[in-house]
C-alpha cells in the first residue's frame, strides 16, 4: 500500500483532545514498519512497557466498510512477502501458542460504532499477513487488546452520487470511544 491511511487515522486519533481527556493522558501512537521484523524488533518492546491496553489499525485492501477482528489466528502465509521482501520461515507464528486468540472487546467495539453510524462488520478473519501476525503477538498481553482494519481510501462500488458519506469526525468520535472504553477494562482488569 503505497500510502498507509491506517498511519494517519492512528496518529490523528493519537492527536485527538477528546481522547486526550478520556484517558487521562496523552496516548502513546507506534506505527510498525510493513516488515515481519518490526514485531519483534519494535512491537514486542512496547508490548512489554505494559500498555493499559492496546488498539490496532490496518488496512483491508478489499474491505468495503470498517471491519472489527474478532480473533488473530496462529498463522502465516509464505505466499506475501513483506516490504522487504521477507517471507515468515514458519506456517505458524508461535509454536506453543494457541491456535487463536480472541478478543473480548470486539463485540463492545461493534456497538460504539454502529451507535455512532459508523458501518463497520465483525470479522472473524485477520489475514495471514503482518496484521493478524501482530494482533495474535498482542492478544497473549494482560491488557484489552482489539484490531480495526479499515477500508483504503476512495474505495467503492458505488457511482460517485450515490458513495456513503460518513462525517470523518464522527468515525474519529467513535474510534475515541472505543479507545477510552479499551482503557477503562485494562485499569479495572475486565
Amino acid at each position: 500500500m503505497p500510502e498507509n491511511p491506517s498511519a494517519a487515522l492512528a496518529r490523528r486519533l493519537g492527536s485527538l483532545p477528546r481522547l486526550r481527556l478520556a484517558l487521562g493522558q496523552r496516548p502513546r501512537v507506534l506505527v510498525l514498519r510493513t516488515r515481519y521484523d518490526a514485531i519483534p524488533e519494535t512491537f514486542a518492546p512496547a508490548l512489554a512497557e505494559g500498555p493499559s491496553a492496546v488498539l490496532m489499525f490496518g488496512v483491508a485492501g478489499g474491505a468495503k466498510r470498517l471491519r472489527v477482528e474478532m480473533r488473530g489466528r496462529n498463522r502465516a502465509s509464505r505466499l506475501f512477502p513483506d516490504a522487504s521482501g521477507t517471507r515468515p520461515a514458519r506456517l505458524t507464528l508461535a509454536a506453543d501458542g494457541p491456535a487463536e486468540r480472541r478478543s473480548p472487546a470486539a463485540a463492545a467495539a461493534g456497538v460504539i460504532l454502529r451507535r455512532h453510524g459508523v458501518p463497520a462488520t465483525a470479522s472473524r478473519d485477520a489475514g495471514r499477513y503482518l496484521c493478524n501476525a501482530s494482533y495474535y503477538r498482542a492478544l497473549a498481553e494482560d491488557c484489552p487488546v482489539l484490531f480495526l482494519h479499515i477500508p483504503p481510501r476512495g474505495r467503492t462500488r458505488r457511482p460517485q452520487h450515490q458513495r456513503l458519506r460518513i462525517d470523518p469526525q464522527r468515525v474519529l468520535w467513535a474510534l475515541a470511544e472505543i479507545a477510552a472504553m479499551l482503557a477503562r477494562r485494562g485499569r479495572t482488569g475486565r
